[in-house]
């Protein structure tokens, strides 16, 4: 199977299976003397990690992730890092029943047409479960793009519910399962995903990635537009199926003057944005001030009530998925998405230094109002 890696200068290839002896990536292009260890990393898998609520998926897997290559005394070399997390927790027996039919909403039907040949255990490489290699890279990522970026993300919607834009606290999505930024919302959605789970059912999501303290410059016209290659990435994680910037699909109901993000100059010389409609992105190029994003999950295809489907006889069946699945696959995407974006951030970062070695110390770096 080809279309394993991404990026350019900052460039991984992932590999593995949900239900074999463990999966993996490799970081190429990372640059040499940046301080990574296992420990850097694993906070962020902890946060995507299965069985650590009730309203994600049972399956136990530690995700204890070790770095095979790389890195000498705690340091990295310049050469390809290698990272391996270990599956533990498989139960391939629970997918025995479907090893012949088609799941709606799964890959199943769209892998049997293209390869010939499926893994039917949890989806073998369609599943979620390799997302866990993108977290690890983007752990990597975070180390070039250094201290003075951030990137977070917030679960902003769950089935039709929206969260308060103007109770949004960034503390309150490291108190509650969901990673909701309003306490309130976080409260109303126990008690949806709960009613769900107990049907058997499932709910859908939207997710926003915020980066703050993000440089001007990165991106490039038409073909390397840094918001393309963000949705490009995000539209790459699984269940995904749709992406917004800054204002997204609505500003299509904006008049130009309500759109458009003016500018003025401070006393110290700078610009100064009146707004960030655009979300940190002009003509495909950062403006400095913070890029955001957001994309949508659909709600998980693995449920309990059958669904009318086909096998690969060409008989007519009925299918329901047993196994543990997430109620709402958007909340262990929250860490996926924000490593998606960090992962392009720093591509577009070494992009740019090597085209423009000179330009970051030049710059003049816009901000909000």
């Amino acid at each position: 199977m080809s279309h394993n890696s991404f990026g350019h200068l900052f460039r991984v290839t992932t590999w593995g299976e949900s239900h074999g002896p463990a999966i993996g990536c490799v970081v190429d292009g990372c640059p040499p003397r940046l301080a990574l260890t296992e420990a850097d990393i694993q906070p962020f898998l902890d946060r995507r990690r299965p069985g650590q609520s009730k309203f994600v998926t049972q399956r136990q897997e530690a995700d204890e992730v070790r770095i095979l290559s790389g890195t000498f005394e705690g340091l990295t070399t310049g050469t390809p890092i290698a990272l391996l997390i270990d599956n533990t927790d498989q139960r391939s027996k629970d997918y025995g029943e479907i090893k012949d039919r088609y799941r709606p909403g799964h890959a199943d039907l769209a892998y049997d047409l293209k390869y010939g040949i499926r893994d039917y255990r949890g989806g073998g490489r369609s599943s979620a479960r390799e997302t866990a290699m993108r977290v690890a890279a983007g752990a990597v990522a975070r180390k070039v793009l250094g201290p003075e970026v951030t990137v977070r993300g917030a679960l902003v919607q769950m089935g039709p519910d929206r969260i308060d834009r103007a109770a949004w606290d960034w503390a309150a999505s490291e108190e509650n399962a969901f990673f909701c930024p309003d306490r309130d919302a976080a409260i109303r959605w126990e008690a949806m995903l709960t009613e769900a789970r107990k049907s058997g059912s499932s709910l859908g999501a939207v997710i926003e990635v915020v980066a703050e303290g993000i440089p001007p410059g990165l991106g490039a016209p038409i073909y390397g537009k840094l918001d393309a290659e963000i949705a490009a990435a995000l539209m790459g994680i699984n269940a995904v199926k749709g992406v917004e910037i800054g204002e997204g699909f609505a500003a299509a109901a904006l008049t130009g003057e309500g759109n458009a993000d003016e500018m003025r100059m401070d006393p110290d010389g700078r610009v100064i944005f009146g707004d960030n409609h655009a979300g940190g992105i002009l003509g495909g190029i950062s403006t400095g001030q913070s890029v955001v994003a957001r994309f949508a999950v659909k709600p998980t295809s693995s449920i309990l009530t059958p669904r009318r489907s086909v096998d690969r006889f060409g008989q007519e069946v009925e299918v329901l998925t047993k196994g543990r699945h997430d109620p709402c696959v958007g909340i262990r995407a929250v860490p996926v998405g924000e490593a998606m974006v960090a992962l392009v951030l720093a591509d577009h970062l070494l992009r740019h230094r090597a085209q423009n070695p000179d330009a970051a110390a030049e710059a003049r770096l816009p901000r909000n109002r």
